[in-house]
């Protein structure tokens, strides 16, 4: 589950297709809701319908992108601002599938953020993060919550789309 920021592509694009695996598999600009989620067989109508609830009972709203931060050396990413509504619908997602820990479980903590690069060379990170804050800040209106699997092929597809409500 993630919230995709379809404006920061123009900025942060062409760094992460070079430096982002999951860009090149597919995955769009975006802020994680929930991951890992159901493998796609075993997604069933019901959770379908329980995470048009949760979408719906959310306003759309607006956030930025003013800066960008690091997990150590290895994950350059933007950190949105506010945060704490991603924090809620992480909670809330979470709470309704708890087979499904955010990350797994792997972090006490979940920090939002739309990664630029992952693993990549320290160097060529470093460069695309000066670049980026040349663009900073991105604006962005979050709509909805889009659910994407992953193929047998490794590849990344839409496969549902949840509406927050309007304002």
């Amino acid at each position: 589950m993630i919230v995709e920021v379809p404006e920061a592509e123009t900025v942060v694009g062409s760094y992460r297709m070079r430096l982002d695996p999951n860009a090149r598999l597919g995955v769009p600009a975006h802020i994680t809701v929930l991951f890992p989620f159901a493998e796609p067989d075993d997604i069933t109508a019901e959770m379908l319908g329980r995470l048009h609830d949760i979408a719906a009972a959310v306003p759309a709203f607006e956030f930025r992108l003013p800066r960008t931060n690091w997990f150590g050396e290895d994950v350059l990413w933007l950190a949105p601002d506010p945060d704490d509504v991603f924090r809620r619908l992480t909670s809330e997602v979470a709470a309704a599938f708890p087979s499904y820990p955010p990350y797994g479980g792997e972090f006490s903590a979940v920090v939002p953020h739309l990664t630029i690069a992952e693993r990549g060379s320290v160097d060529a990170m470093r460069a695309a993060e000066r670049a980026v804050q040349r663009e900073l800040p991105i604006c962005s209106n979050a709509q909805s919550l889009t659910l994407m699997i992953e193929r047998d092929s490794g590849t990344w597809d839409r496969v549902a789309t949840f509406a927050l409500t309007s304002r």
